[in-house]
């Protein structure tokens, strides 16, 4: 017999937290196993337990990726203002338009949500992402400010995604107005 060829695959590691994405999105965190992760990433199973510890691990991973890869939108959203009427705009497109709060990244914020209530140590992800969030509103805004904006921001996304008749942009607007007017 021919001794093994070790497939050489640098990616591997990186695909398998994305595919554990789509896993989450699709069948929920109750419903991600190892195999299931495993076919969506198109990896043998083995190269579960080589690159994790276990499934807390994989997961975490695979929400400190979600995180991160909305935080970056988020931020980049607040950088490209260049005045407080932009960045107010900017909040109003946060909430209105699909830049995060696509069904999925809701989806996958939902799942996140419970499962870091149930696992403490995934509450440092949720606490890493609300910070990044409230330090791109800080570049316009107070810091108290930019913790009431990133909680509404939130707070509307997820009312956006289950209301069937959501606020619109012009009463975002206002309340927005109303929120930094004290501001300053």
């Amino acid at each position: 017999m021919p001794p093994s060829q070790r497939r050489y695959d640098p990616d591997r590691r990186a695909r398998i937290v994305q595919a554990t994405l789509d896993v989450i999105a699709e069948h929920g965190v109750a419903g991600t196993t190892h195999r299931r992760v495993a076919a969506a990433a198109d990896v043998p199973l083995g190269s579960m337990t080589y690159h994790f510890t276990g499934l807390v691990e994989l997961l975490t991973e695979a929400f400190t990726l979600l995180a991160d890869t909305v935080s970056a939108r988020f931020t980049e959203r607040l950088a490209a203002a260049s005045n407080r009427a932009e960045a107010c705009e900017a909040v109003v497109d946060l909430v209105v338009d699909d830049s995060w709060a696509t069904p999925r990244t809701m989806l996958l914020s939902y799942e996140l949500y419970a499962f870091a209530a149930r696992n403490p140590p995934l509450r440092l992800v949720m606490q890493g992402w609300m910070e990044k969030s409230r330090a791109a509103l800080r570049q316009h805004f107070s810091a108290d400010t930019a913790k009431v904006l990133d909680a509404m921001i939130e707070g509307l996304s997820i009312h956006r995604s289950v209301d069937v008749a959501p606020m619109d942009r012009a009463e975002i607007r206002a309340l927005v107005g109303r929120l930094v007017g004290a501001d300053g």
